[in-house]
């Protein structure tokens, strides 16, 4: 279905971000996999997606909070692939604490890579999408940023900035084939969430559990394919938002 497309996924080395890689490339699509520090894990994902799904797979180290860096990276995945079809952000971060304490730096780190990195990467990957006349452009934002959750205002606002980023990326470019959606998370199984088995927010979920990363891959499975759907928020949350 995305075969001879090409994804690039920020935060891509594991998580949710691995699981859209490899979901992707079974499909077809070659992976162009970004990932902050952990080459060995990056490499691990581009590897079986070369092994298990015959695609090409590269891995490339950016912070996607540097316009500069990924602007550089842009432009190494042009010379390796041509071009791309596909932009999936992923990449996130936490430093959660109660408004009241919160650091300063803690909010502008956040705020940093998890919505401006999203604009950066946005900004970078247009031109390819413009010469093609075809892009799509997956934002995972969160369902903290369209309740709000109390310990992160850094973090929700980010994703609730990302869901408006979304809307408006969605109706600049929709002229140009280029399509633009979020998929919003609920509590999912991951490194970055931890251990959640005593959080009463789970009480709430509808499904009765965590999700997994899959059911996010699923997502964008879907969103990479719908030729016709663009500004949507969709949410993996096991009914917690409705």
């Amino acid at each position: 279905m995305l075969k001879g497309k090409t994804a690039v996924v920020t935060g891509g080395s594991r998580g949710i971000g691995a699981a859209i890689v490899c979901k992707l490339a079974s499909m077809g699509a070659n992976a162009a996999v970004i990932y902050a520090g952990n080459a060995a894990a990056a490499e691990n994902v581009c590897e079986k997606c070369r092994q298990e799904y015959g695609v090409q797979a590269k891995a490339y180290q950016c912070n996607v909070a540097d316009f500069s860096a990924t602007k550089e990276t842009v432009a190494k995945i042009k010379a390796d692939f041509g071009t791309a079809q596909i932009l999936v952000n992923n990449a996130g971060i936490t430093r959660d604490g109660l408004l009241a304490m919160m650091k300063e730096e803690d909010f502008d780190a956040v705020l940093s890579t998890n919505l401006k990195g999203a604009f950066n990467m946005i900004r970078h990957m247009t031109g390819l999408f413009l010469r093609a006349r075809e892009g799509c452009i997956i934002n995972i934002a969160s369902v903290s940023g369209m309740m709000g959750n109390a310990g992160q205002c850094n973090y929700s606002a980010s994703k609730a900035g990302l869901i408006g980023l979304t809307k408006s990326a969605a109706k600049e470019l929709a002229s140009k084939g280029i399509r633009c959606n979020a998929i919003a998370p609920g509590f999912i199984a991951t490194d970055m969430t931890g251990n959640q088995t005593d959080n009463p927010l789970l009480r709430m979920i509808p499904l009765g559990r965590m999700g997994e990363p899959e059911d996010v891959a699923d997502a964008a499975a879907y969103l990479a394919s719908a030729e016709y759907v663009t500004g949507e928020v969709l949410r993996v949350d096991g009914g917690i938002a409705m």
